[in-house]
């Protein structure tokens, strides 16, 4: 005769606690589109890679419509050394030369889109990789960035790009397939010139546009941090513009915030920043009580 193991027992019990939680949120959120910032240690860490993965699948297997906006700050750089250039930044963005674009365009493109759209396939998802170029998705023009110690005058960084149109066409339709959209943060100009494009900028357009239910950002901070370090759970848009004032958001925190709070004023029902070094990250913001990181509303 068998006897019941307690820590199984247990075990067990907390599994099935933690399903009958996600109920609500399963049948709230269904057929509803979340658009998922990606990047981060969660991008190069392989265990996190998998996490991700099987969180994406998960989401759209119980009826949720994910789609990836995904950048690839790391691989750039990694690319960049092995031809002999250096990263440079001017306000978060980076600096953007003939040479790097084409470094830009092969990286997120092809190595790291590629890479994506294959963990989640193996992990049991369909997924499609896109740029701005397919189906005219991110239409673009330069980027120019006003100085901040010369107020009023403007410095070009070469191939960066302002988002002039999202046409989600392409997505909705493999959406509709049942399909997980994987989209490199690279623009198009009406003369076909490629830009790179900040991919949080994209991420918050593209739930912008698509309706999003949720905008989730994953970095490698546990969220929004106040000047002592404690995490910031909730705030509003109106919160925001008083914490870029007194500087407790700065540098590369600008353009993830910027698109946040636009995301949330036009139409994003919540916005998230959270942890992507945290384990199964976007299971615990979409499907658990408590959620993980800070929630930006309008």
């Amino acid at each position: 005769m068998s006897t019941a193991n307690p820590t199984s027992s247990h075990s067990s019990t907390v599994k099935a606690e933690v399903l009958s939680e996600a109920l609500p949120y399963i049948r709230r959120f269904h057929g509803k589109t979340v658009v998922v910032k990606y990047g981060g240690n969660a991008m190069t860490d392989e265990a996190l890679q998998r996490s991700f993965a099987h969180d994406v699948v998960l989401l759209k297997l119980v009826g949720l419509k994910p789609v990836i906006v995904h950048g690839g700050g790391p691989q750039i750089n990694q690319a960049l050394k092995r031809i002999g250039k250096e990263g440079a930044f001017v306000q978060g963005m980076r600096i953007t030369d003939a040479e790097t674009m084409e470094v830009v365009e092969w990286v997120l493109g092809g190595q790291v889109q590629q890479d994506i759209v294959m963990m989640i396939n193996e992990a049991g998802g369909k997924a499609v990789g896109l740029t701005g170029k397919d189906g005219c998705l991110i239409q673009a023009t330069k980027k120019l960035v006003e100085d901040a110690e010369r107020p009023g005058e403007w410095l070009d960084i070469g191939f960066v790009g302002d988002i002039t149109r999202i046409e989600p066409a392409v997505v909705r339709a493999l959406q509709d397939d049942q399909f997980i959209p994987v989209i490199s943060s690279i623009g198009y100009g009406e003369d076909g010139t490629a830009y790179n494009i900040n991919a949080d900028l994209v991420a918050g357009k593209m739930a912008e546009v698509l309706g999003a239910e949720k905008l989730i950002m994953m970095t490698n901070t546990p969220g929004v941090l106040d000047k002592g370090g404690e995490l910031l759970r909730s705030l509003s848009a109106r919160t925001i513009d008083t914490l870029f004032a007194d500087g407790t958001i700065s540098g590369g925190m600008l353009p993830k915030i910027a698109s946040a709070v636009d995301a949330a004023r036009y139409g994003v029902n919540s916005v998230h920043i959270i942890d992507g070094r945290v384990p199964h990250s976007l299971l615990l913001e979409i499907l658990t009580d408590e959620g993980v990181g800070t929630m930006i509303t309008h």
